[in-house]
């Protein structure tokens, strides 16, 4: 699609040196692509998405899976920092 678009790009440029409103047309057109391609990098696009969501889902449920393990090595460590365990 994009190569398609470059090659409208330059037949407009070309058609542009026997009308000067080709020109104009040709830079509408890029000035068109730019703003999009613009708007959707700093949106992200559903591909980036799909893989934050995985990544996500992934660092969830290691969380469920290993919080009763962790739990007590923290509670022994704040035992320690309080001075409790002796």
């Amino acid at each position: 699609m994009t190569v398609l678009l470059f090659i409208l790009v330059m037949v407009l440029f070309g058609l542009g040196f026997l009308n000067a409103l080709w020109w104009g047309a040709a830079v509408v057109l890029v000035f068109a692509l730019v703003g999009t391609r613009r708007g959707r990098r700093g949106s992200g696009n559903d591909s980036n998405y799909g893989e934050y969501k995985d990544h996500r889902d992934r660092e969830e449920r290691w969380e469920r899976r290993y919080r009763r393990q962790r739990r007590g090595r923290w509670n022994r460590q704040d035992r320690r920092d309080r001075g409790h365990d002796r």
